[in-house]
């Protein structure tokens, strides 16, 4: 874990390094008007861009290593402040939409997968392919121009905590799960279908259902626990990408989440705020990936870890 981080905070340092545009001039010279070139140089100090890049770096990762992230280039705030104040919003839509996907992809991928050829088959194979061709942001101005007709409501101006107003939360932020999570429910499905697909033709399922056990104990029992494991792969790569991954989701349902931030913090070349956002969602997609290995073992007996 600790080398992949390294390595991604060792990349993205930089590669932010190199890119054209200077964040102290467009700090200074965005309003239009001109700058004196000493105060720009004084900003450049202050920030410590000055330094050679091996410095900066160093600096950096040894507040990282402690748990401090600097101050934002762009409002001076605490990085982790910043990320703090967002990351509820985005975690609770990406459990939300994983619940929702979870929910629907399980049972519709194998009812299809029973009904191989069927009209079952066919009608479930057309909604998983339709979720995968839709746009999120689409099915979310879609829901949102619904609901504004049939019921007046519209995207709110604030974020309700859950603790605070759970009613009110949820009335948030369930549209945009729905949004997002049809179509992590239409690649779990597909994958859902292909696994049970291809368990149902081992030969321990052909020996099961010969010795009379019933079919619902066939699938459930045997087949299902063998194919999770590509399924919760899934599951599990969708949930770490919508971490910071619902950019234009954020925007159409007026969400001030971590991927408005990235996007932000990369539009204005916020170069602390933009490395505490990468190592965030390295670290995630990590974490989540551990988690999967330990699932494996639990779903597989023949997986052991010493």
């Amino acid at each position: 874990m600790i080398p992949t981080l390294l390595g991604v905070a060792i990349l993205v340092f930089f590669l932010l390094r190199v890119m054209p545009g200077d964040i102290v001039e467009v700090m200074l010279l965005g309003e239009g008007g001109a700058v004196p070139q000493h105060v720009i140089e004084a900003e450049r100090v202050r920030l410590g861009l000055d330094q050679p890049i091996y410095v900066q770096f160093f600096k950096w990762m040894a507040g990282v290593v402690q748990g401090d992230f600097g101050y934002s280039m762009w409002t001076g705030e605490p990085v982790a402040y910043e990320i703090g104040i967002r990351f509820e919003l985005s975690l609770q839509v990406a459990v939300m939409a994983t619940i929702l996907a979870v929910s629907i992809a399980l049972p519709l991928g194998t009812i299809s997968a029973i009904f191989k050829d069927t009209w079952i088959d066919y009608i479930v194979r057309i909604v998983s392919i339709a979720g995968l061709a839709i746009p999120s942001f689409w099915l979310g101005m879609i829901i949102i121009l619904l609901l504004l007709t049939l019921f007046s409501w519209h995207p709110p101006l604030t974020f309700t905590p859950l603790l605070e107003n759970p009613a009110e939360n949820l009335s948030q932020l369930i549209w945009p799960a729905l949004a997002v999570g049809y179509r992590y429910s239409a690649v779990a499905t597909r994958m859902t279908r292909s696994s049970i697909l291809e368990v149902l033709q081992e030969d321990y399922i052909r020996t099961a259902r010969a010795k009379g056990v019933f079919e619902r104990l066939v699938v459930s029992r045997h087949a299902m626990r063998n194919a999770m494991l590509p399924v919760v792969t899934v599951i599990g790569l969708e949930f770490a990408f919508l971490i910071g991954g619902l950019v234009v989701t954020e925007q159409v349902f007026n969400l001030n989440g971590l991927g408005k931030l990235f996007v932000e913090a990369t539009t204005r070349g916020d170069y602390t705020m933009v490395q505490a956002l990468v190592l965030l969602v390295a670290a995630f997609f990590i974490v989540v990936n551990f988690l999967i290995d330990l699932l494996y073992a639990a779903l597989d007996p023949r997986i052991r870890y010493r």
